[in-house]
């Protein structure tokens, strides 16, 4: 066993005991290495040991899954992001919210269905749930903060549904697990099901949970599946270019969408945020940890990959699941191996070489320029036209232009400061750039104040 991997089972095996999970599984994926899948404990059940293929609750890991499902609508032209509900359903109340508050969690629903269901432990079925909306409050403002809300994600995955004329479970399968290979993620109890247990605080004792049925609400935390599944799911949520390359679940810049921030949980400490549909957690150095946490009866669940940061591996996606309902280590140990993985086994730092120079067209664009006092390096990488602020960190990621079709001296930002801007060129008569607007500012070659004059003449005349 490497020295990573030992590191990986030791902090694997810390959680398990100190945690008291009776049953852990925890699996880490990455592009460049072996799949590591690692479990300890029990897991209750007498017909199937412990081990790779022993399936949990994910919870809430099961929104990140309805949300792709609706970006998918969204990507297909069956729905609006920013259309009320009223647009496709015929609903009671709350038909107003709009579909992109519902993911982000900013719609100000409640946070569960209709009745005493963690009580009674019976959930209304998908027709009931969106029957009884006139029963549920609205305890917040559309878009005033972020509230959680399970009932907001079982109207979404109805939603989906009834737009492609099916069931949740089988959009699921068809568009989401099949195409990626997630076959031990189910709806229904596995036979490999571990027993989830609430255990004492004040023993060692520990009760198993009921076996709950989420029906209409499903869609918000109903799932089953391995760490092994979960982490590929993480890594897809991180890295979908690589694991599912040709788009068949979801195109990789809808994800890029989905991961970003549209609210923080917290007015104060922006520690965690959330996307559509996704968790995401700053972790330094301009690194995120994107995903969700999932807890239902007995268990609780931490699937998250991680983005950006020096030494990511691309695709870098970890999964702990555990049978216990109260043990934190469970969703702090997800964290912890992501960033094991990272300053353990770092990704393999590519050798420079070179590439053909830019376009003629382009040459004379390059180099320093000036705009509101400031100084910026227009270079040429990848080959695309980049630029940033002179002086900047190397990890902080440069704007990238792409010029319009049919207009070569006007170039889209597509990614990094100003997206989505133009950048239009002047030359002179010789054909060289001498002038620049990005998003309408003046670029020049020399330091000039608003008015033009040259920050060297101080006169003003």
């Amino acid at each position: 066993m490497s020295g990573a991997l030992a590191r990986y089972e030791r902090a694997a095996r810390k959680a398990q005991a100190d945690g008291r999970v009776p049953a852990l599984s925890v699996a880490l994926h990455r592009a460049d290495r072996e799949p590591w899948v690692f479990t300890v404990g029990d897991s209750g059940n007498p017909g199937h040991p412990l081990g790779p293929d022993t399936r949990f609750r994910i919870g809430s890991v099961t929104k990140t899954f309805t949300a792709v499902l609706v970006m998918q609508a969204r990507d297909e032209g069956l729905l609006d992001l920013d259309k009320p509900l009223s647009a496709y359903l015929d609903l009671p109340a709350h038909d107003d919210a709009t579909i992109r508050r519902l993911l982000s969690h900013t719609s100000g629903l409640q946070r569960e269905p209709h009745g005493d269901v963690w009580d009674t432990l019976v959930s209304p079925d998908a027709d009931r749930l969106l029957a009884e909306l006139d029963r549920a409050e609205r305890v917040l403002p559309n878009a005033r903060r972020f509230h959680y809300s399970n009932l907001a994600f079982g109207v979404l995955g109805q939603l989906v549904a009834r737009l492609h004329g099916t069931t949740w479970d089988s959009l699921l399968t068809d568009r989401i697990l099949e195409p990626l290979g997630l076959t031990a993620t189910t709806t229904a109890t596995p036979a490999q099901a571990a027993v989830g247990y609430l255990v004492d605080e004040f023993s060692d004792a520990a009760r198993p949970e009921p076996d709950l049925d989420l029906g209409g609400a499903g869609p918000a935390a109903q799932l089953w599946s391995t760490a092994d599944d979960m982490a590929t799911w993480a890594s897809f949520l991180v890295s979908p270019e690589l694991i599912d390359p040709d788009g068949n679940v979801l195109a990789a810049a809808t994800v890029d969408e989905m991961r970003w921030p549209l609210t923080t949980r917290d007015e104060v400490n922006w520690i965690s945020g959330f996307g559509l549909g996704l968790m995401l957690h700053p972790q330094g150095r301009r690194a995120m940890d994107v995903g969700h946490n999932g807890a239902m009866p007995g268990f609780l669940a931490g699937v998250h990959g991680r983005r950006g940061g020096e030494g990511t591996p691309d695709a870098l996606g970890c999964a702990v699941l555990g049978s216990s309902g109260t043990a934190d280590q469970i969703n702090e140990l997800v964290h912890e191996l992501l960033r094991m993985a990272v300053e353990l086994d770092p990704a393999e730092i590519e050798p420079w070489s070179p590439a053909p120079p830019a376009p003629r067209e382009i040459r004379s664009a390059l180099g320093n320029w000036w705009s509101e006092g400031s100084q910026f390096v227009f270079s040429w990488h990848d080959g695309a036209l980049q630029a940033r602020v002179a002086g900047t960190p190397a990890d902080l990621p440069p704007s990238i232009f792409r010029p319009l079709p049919g207009r070569p001296d006007v170039l889209r930002t597509v990614s990094g400061r100003e997206a989505g801007e133009q950048l239009r060129l002047t030359r002179d008569a010789s054909g060289a750039v001498v002038l620049m607007h990005w998003a309408t500012y003046r670029f020049t070659r020399v330091q000039e104040a608003f008015d033009g004059g040259a920050a060297w003449d101080g006169s003003g005349e």
